[in-house]
């Protein structure tokens, strides 16, 4: 369908594409590979004819229909939703009016028999047939199944787009894509927007109806479960490879070590045939065998290695400061925007070092909790921190708020303090942006490379609260890797806001799911999650037969089945959060009553402290009241391991 020959793109000395060919079949799914820079966007805009190679061609049937998807682009402002979405079938309106205006001439002409007559009748025929068969008026079914695919709802389809934040006018833009069914869909970073079930959706979409796809994302979930070929660019050249991202990464690395193992043993065999030519080169017994070996030499096929790209990221978290046991204490929290409630009756502990997510359809409230801990928006209810937290916040927007005139040093240099000043370049270094790549300029840099930029930001301060809103986003799959390393040895609290499965996998032991204006608490990693999910969606067909009760009037009134245990589940939680603060308290005894010990046995060993009698009676009350303390916080917390089994 699409087919790419000796393609070369430069930009100054460095080719980003050296003389790369290869072909893109009909439905195929192509998963577009390679680290931050590596030029896979590029590929995408060559391949949508945006940008023109240095050399080379793209040569492509002309009834070849494409669709793309950029990163960032601009919506129309003046029409809904709705409007908007339906953009895909201008065609298809325009074929309509074509009907209508042959239709309306038929009608006044009388030439029947005239050949013009029939040419018009022939051209009605066939617009009638392409309308049919292009879905004629039955698009507005399909635009509302799409739009609601991909998370909105049908209160959405009349509100004008310029409501609706940059993400949400990213799925208007995807949508749009999605119902023009083109031959080839060009997707770049399509999941950055969407929330976990919206994913879900893409990916059926995807593997059941799209054409041809080639995409880049660094969701490896995504691409596995969408991907059955995958094409690494690195260094200029391109590795083509006929399975999913998983199978790739096995291969690419058996085949890295079958090449060297080759090429190992033809430098053996090199050598010696070398060594063989010195040695006897000067023997008159053995110039036949000498010659033989240096035609032997020449004949030689070199085994080449191919090229790794072998910078590194080096990236870890600062040691966080000791903070409270509890660094987030929510009790009974609101928030709400006139009469639009985003969510109401929040109630969470997080504990000193947990690693927890907040996930969620998008516009559920998962930002806005952030906020409010934050500090950023006002609210109801109680929102408390614990002692000595320092939050480091990464913002979803993060990277699109640096300052695009200032240079990769500059930006760092603005913000560095004291002694860390002088260290910048050694920063900057363990983050690629070594020797001139500190002097770009941050309008020339890729969406991963403004994310890693943005990341060395946060870690210019120590922190022990870090919240996390969408960090992965245009990362490559080696940074998200060497970022999830960071953030697992990471000793403080973490809060991510993320639709990444396979990053969040392993990472956070505890998932509050935001929906219908509530927060629920899951005590379990992300695929468990999402396994609960799906079987809580066939106890929601169960619970969808009422039962039914007769009330002191009888009348008959409906009952939900989960009622009884949602109270019961909120008076257990209320008890645990009581328990939690009460061993908190106790611990603050026993430290305090450990600290008094250890003043009064330092005075005790001074000199004339044997003698004190006082002193030793102290230190007995002391001793017996931190026994007294201990019993009681080992009863506590038993006890609270005893309620928790109750959950």
């Amino acid at each position: 369908m699409i087919s790419i020959d000796g393609l070369t793109v430069e930009f100054g000395a460095t080719p980003l594409f050296d003389n790369i060919s290869f072909v893109v079949n009909k439905k195929d799914r192509i998963a577009l590979v390679g680290r931050n820079g590596a030029g896979k966007s590029t590929m995408l805009k060559i391949l949508a004819g945006i940008q023109s190679p240095t050399r080379g061609a793209v040569a492509a049937p002309k009834e070849t229909t494409i669709g793309y998807l950029p990163q960032q682009m601009l919506l129309n402002d003046n029409r809904t939703v709705l409007e908007e979405a339906e953009m895909a079938f201008e065609h298809i309106n325009d074929m309509q009016v074509a009907i209508e205006n042959i239709n309306k001439e038929l009608l006044e002409r009388t030439d029947y028999e005239s050949a013009d007559y029939h040419k018009l009748i022939d051209r009605m025929t066939y617009l009638n047939e392409h309308f049919l068969m292009m879905g004629g008026t039955n698009f507005r079914a399909e635009t509302e199944k799409t739009l609601i695919g991909l998370g909105f709802v049908r209160e959405d389809f009349d509100r004008p787009t310029s409501e609706f934040s940059g993400g949400w006018r990213m799925r208007i833009e995807l949508a749009k894509v999605l119902l023009g069914n083109p031959d080839v869909l060009l997707l770049d970073e399509p999941t950055n927007h969407l929330d976990i079930e919206s994913i879900q959706w893409l990916e059926n979409f995807l593997a059941t109806r799209a054409n041809a796809v080639v995409m880049v994302s660094h969701d490896r979930t995504f691409l596995d479960n969408v991907t059955t070929r995958t094409i690494e660019i690195s260094l200029g050249k391109i590795y083509d490879y006929k399975v999913s991202y998983s199978q790739y990464v096995v291969l690419r690395q058996e085949r890295r070590e079958q090449q060297l193992r080759a090429y190992e043993n033809q430098q053996k065999q090199i050598q010696d045939t070398e060594d063989f030519i010195e040695r006897f080169r000067y023997k008159a017994t053995k110039s036949v065998q000498v010659q033989s070996r240096i035609k032997q030499l020449e004949k030689i096929d070199r085994v080449e290695v191919d090229e790794v790209d072998n910078s590194s990221l080096n990236l870890k978290f600062p040691p966080a400061p000791h903070s409270g046991n509890y660094p987030v204490i929510i009790e009974k929290l609101a928030k709400r925007y006139g009469d639009h409630t985003v969510i109401e009756n929040v109630e969470l502990t997080i504990r000193r070092g947990e690693k927890v997510a907040f996930v969620g359809k998008n516009g559920e409230g998962k930002s806005t909790l952030v906020k409010c801990i934050m500090g950023e928006i006002p609210f109801e209810g109680f929102l408390k921190l614990g002692h000595g937290v320092q939050i480091g916040y990464f913002a979803q927007n993060q990277a699109m708020l640096l300052d695009e005139n200032l240079t990769v040093f500059d930006t760092i240099d603005y913000v560095a303090k004291g002694d860390i000043r002088t260290k910048i370049r050694d920063i900057l270094g363990a983050f690629m942006f070594g020797g001139e790549a500190s002097d770009k300029k941050v309008k020339v840099l890729s969406g991963g490379e403004r994310s890693r930029l943005a990341m060395i930001r946060l870690l210019l301060e120590p922190v022990n609260l870090l919240i996390l809103d969408e960090p992965t986003n245009h990362l490559d799959m080696r940074t998200k890797d060497v970022l999830k390393d960071a953030i697992r040895e990471f000793n403080g609290t973490v809060i991510i806001v993320s639709h990444d499965r396979e990053f969040l996998d392993g990472l956070v032991t505890k998932v509050y799911e935001f929906g219908n204006k509530k927060v629920k608490e899951h005590l379990c990693g992300i695929f468990e999650f999402l396994e609960k999910k799906k079987m809580d969606s066939l106890k929601e067909i169960e619970r969808a037969v009422a039962t039914t009760e007769t009330n002191d009037t009888g009348e008959e009134k409906e009952l939900s089945a989960g009622k009884l245990s949602y109270e019961a589940r909120k008076e257990l939680n209320r008890k645990i959060r009581k328990m939690e603060k009460d061993i908190e308290a106790s611990e603050k005894k026993v430290s305090k009553l450990e600290a008094e010990i250890e003043a009064m046995e330092k005075k005790m060993s001074e000199p004339g402290g044997m003698s004190d009698g006082k002193l030793y009676e102290q230190h007995g009350k002391l001793k017996a009241s931190l026994e007294q303390e201990m019993e009681q916080w080992a009863e506590l917390t038993e006890e609270l391991e005893d309620i928790r089994k109750e959950e």
